[in-house]
């Protein structure tokens, strides 16, 4: 698996990993109706770096990351995962989880920090404690899931 930076050329690729998850609203706090200018816009615009997982011409999955807050603030990152439907359960974000952590350390970054991890996303929150994230914080009923109605929203943090 080869994790690049994410090219413009890639957008039709990413938009068709963000679209149904996005789409599906019960990962992220996105508009489901987003559209692919938007969506893209989120994933690679302002402060944001994205990088791209690719496998033997396939695509795998992508992250970003990007300062947390700004000023006082910008020494802790954020990121945001996706992985291809046809990937998952292949260690796709595990590889992009250290790439990411690779890479925060490398841009001097003192921690990361997952703002909003939607409860529910089992795999995603045994996977962020799996790599020495804790949760910090709770906000009870924070997400409204399409299926499970008001589920908790999680912040987790790790030091780098």
């Amino acid at each position: 698996m080869q994790i690049r930076p994410l090219l413009a050329a890639d957008h039709p690729a990413l938009w068709s990993m963000l679209e149904p998850v996005f789409r599906a609203g019960e990962t992220y706090a996105i508009d489901p109706t987003i559209s692919r200018e938007d969506a893209l816009q989120f994933w690679c615009g302002g402060t944001h770096s994205a990088y791209l997982a690719e496998a033997g011409g396939q695509v795998l999955g992508s992250y970003y990351i990007c300062p947390n807050q700004q000023g006082g603030g910008a020494h802790v990152c954020n990121c945001g995962f996706v992985t291809a439907p046809a990937a998952q359960g292949r260690g796709v974000a595990r590889a992009m989880l250290a790439d990411a952590l690779e890479t925060a350390r490398a841009r001097g970054f003192a921690a990361m920090q997952f703002n909003f991890v939607v409860e529910s996303n089992s795999r995603a929150v045994a996977l962020w404690q799996a790599h020495g994230f804790d949760i910090v914080g709770r906000l009870p009923g924070a997400f409204c899931h399409p299926q499970q109605g008001y589920v908790d929203a999680l912040v987790m943090w790790r030091d780098l």
